[in-house]
């Protein structure tokens, strides 16, 4: 057995020569683009990170603790409302897309058709949606619950067709061999499987469609967006903390609450 090893490793392809090729065209690529780097001083750059840092230490308590229309609790508030309704919206659009798009239950042209719509959607950015309806709603949280809503269908859309086509068959063709109906097949065959895969996909997306709905802000789809953007532009440091302080405490909030939930879908 040893020898048989040997003489496979001596007779195996000598392939140093290429790769040692392939490593001096890697290097001889990476010293051909930082030819074009300029590098500049970084003293503002450092100076501005230290503001950023010091606003976030040294946050306006005034406007973290203004419960306003203008302070940073109504802000996110209105944020995760976005966020949320969005996904559900997102959600409840998808499923008879994901019905009409999985290959086990529709034909294949119906289910190429309707995989081709939510690529189709997948394929533009939430920035430009969010341009997109504002130029049709005008500016407000409205504009960013579309955006957020078409934007969940692409993502939301793929995974629910995942989770169709993933069905055990076997657990009907037993109800139908007990003699259920179709609603009882789909109440007992068909919505405890996709039920925590589901659950599972709409939370994932409420994490992403909070931050989108953050981004959002900054091109005035509601949100705390804008009031971030503004506050930096101004230089006022300590609202930009206070602001920053706020998403932080959110989305940590969300995490454990959200990361609770996925944990008791797991254990079913």
């Amino acid at each position: 057995m040893e020898k048989r090893i040997e003489a496979a490793y001596q007779n195996a392809p000598k392939t140093w020569a290429w790769k040692l090729l392939l490593a001096f065209l890697v290097a001889g690529l990476m010293a051909w683009s930082s030819s074009t780097l300029e590098f500049t001083t970084a003293g503002s750059g450092l100076e501005v990170a230290g503001n950023i840092l010091s606003g976030i230490f040294h946050p306006d308590t005034k406007l973290l603790f203004n419960f306003t229309t203008s302070g940073v609790a109504y802000l996110l508030l209105e944020t995760l409302c976005i966020a949320f309704l969005g996904t559900i919206v997102g959600a409840v659009i998808s499923v008879p897309f994901s019905f009409l798009s999985a290959t086990n239950l529709v034909p294949r042209p119906i289910a190429l058709l309707g995989r081709f719509a939510i690529a189709a959607i997948r394929t533009v950015p939430a920035f430009i949606y969010g341009l997109m309806f504002i130029r049709v709603t005008g500016p407000g949280p409205f504009a960013g619950l579309l955006t957020m809503s078409l934007c969940s269908i692409g993502m939301v859309s793929k995974m629910f067709i995942e989770s169709i086509e993933g069905l055990d068959k076997r657990i009907l063709e037993s109800l139908d061999a007990a003699g259920c109906t179709t609603f009882q097949k789909i109440r007992y065959g068909i919505l405890p499987q996709l039920f925590p895969d589901f659950m599972s996909t709409l939370i994932y997306r409420f994490d992403m469609n909070l931050r989108d709905a953050t981004v959002l802000g900054l091109v005035g789809a509601g949100g705390i967006g804008a009031p971030l953007i503004f506050a930096m532009s101004s230089y006022r440091w300590n609202e930009v903390g206070a602001i920053l302080l706020g998403l932080i405490l959110l989305v940590l909030v969300i995490e454990a609450i959200s990361s609770r939930i996925r944990a008791k879908l797991t254990r079913g």
